[in-house]
């Protein structure tokens, strides 16, 4: 007969027993769609999709330890690695999300219309999402014991703070870039052919999913162990589980090997042909000397 068992004294790690049919479920789930991500990435070789399929790997390694750990909540390896890799995966995700953007403004020659210079957009976002990896990891490392368990909270909930805030400026940066590309450029409307629009869908969707759930955690570590959140295994799954596959099966059905360069428009529309995002040349349109794509019907700052 399984039961709930205390970790040390009267210390429990877990507030209730993991389902195992719950756990296998989404380990599957995330198994399947993982491996459809690493045929994708493979045959596209977009490789700056690659944390995609790490985060997806740490999912599934995640449940299929939240699994084996219904037998055995008194251990705390198996409780160690279903909190850490389950944790953690959406922040891999959100560097890939962040680098897609960077690359719908370049296939649409659309630099001017950033309120973030191309080259420093990435970068920036980037910066700040291996902030907020490496504070959820060390926060998370500390709820193992009850001595430290606040305190790995705070951490892990500054950690989240980050994510969402640098999600927030991701969102307002890719809205703004939008709006200014499509009121100012004249020539926006040939570029419906590169699929930038479905890729900028595709972002807010996942972007959205993520910042729920990441509002979620926070929500969770802040009203602590005791916590109607804590003790109850379906919010878990409800705002975390499935947002998670969502956001990877939404990534993989608009995958950003759609988008087409404008220097291809011409050979596509009359052949019928599309042009790998992996494969395009990124040419410069004209000589301006601060590395931006002039558009005189945009009104450029001096």
């Amino acid at each position: 007969m399984v039961e709930l068992k205390p970790y040390r004294g009267d210390y429990y790690l877990w507030k209730y027993l993991p389902s195992v049919a719950a756990a296998v479920v989404f380990a599957i789930l995330f198994t399947t769609i993982t491996g459809l991500h690493c045929y994708r990435l493979f045959k596209t070789k977009l490789w700056f999709c690659l944390p995609f399929i790490i985060g997806g790997i740490m999912e599934i390694i995640g449940y299929g330890a939240r699994a084996a750990a219904s037998s055995r909540t008194d251990e705390l390896l198996p409780y160690i690695i279903q909190s850490v890799l389950i944790l953690l995966p959406p922040v891999l995700f959100a560097a890939s999300i962040y680098m897609v953007l960077g690359r719908i403004i370049r296939a649409v020659r659309g630099e001017d219309y950033s309120i973030i210079r191309v080259k420093l957009l990435t970068t920036t976002f980037v910066l700040g999402d291996v902030a907020s990896f490496c504070v959820q990891g060390g926060g998370a490392g500390l709820l193992v014991q009850s001595s430290s368990a606040k305190l790995g909270e705070n951490i892990v909930v500054g950690g989240l703070i980050i994510q969402i805030v640098m999600f927030g400026l991701f969102v307002i940066t890719a809205v703004l870039f939008q709006y200014r590309y499509q009121r100012y450029k004249v020539a926006a409307p040939a570029y419906d052919g590169t699929g930038w629009k479905g890729s900028m869908n595709m972002l807010y969707a996942v972007s959205g999913l993520i910042m729920v759930r990441s509002i979620f955690r926070v929500v969770e570590f802040i009203a602590g162990q005791d916590s109607y959140l804590f003790s109850h295994e379906w919010p878990a799954y409800v705002f975390d589980a499935v947002l998670m596959w969502l956001v990877m099966v939404i990534f993989f059905l608009w995958y950003p090997d759609n988008l087409v360069h404008i220097q291809n428009l011409e050979r596509m529309d009359s052949e019928g042909t599309e042009v790998q995002l992996s494969e395009q040349p990124w040419g410069r349109p004209n000589d301006s000397s601060d590395g931006r794509f002039a558009d005189s019907s945009y009104p450029m700052q001096k």
